[in-house]
């Protein structure tokens, strides 16, 4: 189902139509990140982590082995404990 259609301009620029904004939750500023995913090209809304960076700092040691929900989380949390600390 399509949501919206937006124009490309001669300078590659295009406006993100209101009901996509509203559905992403970005405005000015808001920083959009384009994956390609097979045949393809997916936008969404940049995170402040990927979730590449959540995999290292949850699983530095190579493989994980399997883990609860709440382990996860607590993972999650302490490295940004540790980032954070003392600022």
């Amino acid at each position: 189902m399509v949501i919206a259609q937006s124009k490309l301009t001669a300078q590659g620029q295009i406006s993100v139509p209101a009901e996509v904004r509203k559905k992403l939750g970005v405005g000015p500023g808001s920083v959009l990140e384009w994956d390609e995913e097979g045949e393809k090209v997916v936008v969404r809304k940049a995170g402040l982590y990927s979730s590449e960076d959540v995999h290292r700092a949850l699983f530095a040691k190579g493989a994980p082995e399997p883990r609860t929900l709440e382990e996860m989380k607590e993972g999650v949390r302490g490295h940004m404990r540790k980032k954070h600390a003392g600022r």
